[in-house]
């Protein structure tokens, strides 16, 4: 049902949902289950959609035995500029943990940041988003 919700028009019901989903995935598997569910939600249209399901990958990286992060990285990197800098950011953010559960991604997570085109972004937003690069990269660093 909480998934569900995930896409609903009402963004404080959504964001409820997000944020249970996101406590529930931290205590077990249960939420992975949904995974597939959360890779279609990073090509929705709506930002607040594709934000919602790039965390939730994250959150349920350390579930991951399947491989499906390793599978969809490439499309989830791409999320590092998304048209919106704040699903952009929150993208960067969720990085780090995708990092922690899958170290075999660190080298192509950080490249992904290094190289990152950030000037499609107003110059209010750009350095705030060169800013989480930047935490998220000196967090990579501290993994290995």
């Amino acid at each position: 049902m909480l998934v569900h919700q995930l896409r609903s028009p009402n963004n404080k019901v959504a964001y409820c949902a997000l944020k249970s989903l996101v406590e529930a995935s931290g205590q077990s598997d249960e939420v992975y289950h949904y995974m597939d569910t959360f890779i279609e939600m990073m090509s929705d249209q709506n930002s607040y959609v594709r934000t919602r399901g790039l965390t939730l990958i994250a959150c349920n990286a350390r579930w991951d035995e399947a491989g499906k992060i390793e599978k969809i990285i490439d499309e989830y990197l791409e999320h590092v500029t998304d048209e919106k800098p704040i699903t952009a950011r929150q993208c960067v953010k969720a990085l780090a943990q995708v990092a922690e559960e899958k170290p075999q991604l660190t080298a192509r997570i950080s490249d992904a940041l290094r190289h990152a085109d950030l000037s499609k972004y107003t110059d209010s937003m750009r350095p705030l988003v060169q800013g989480d690069i930047c935490d998220v990269l000196l967090t990579l660093n501290s993994l290995k």
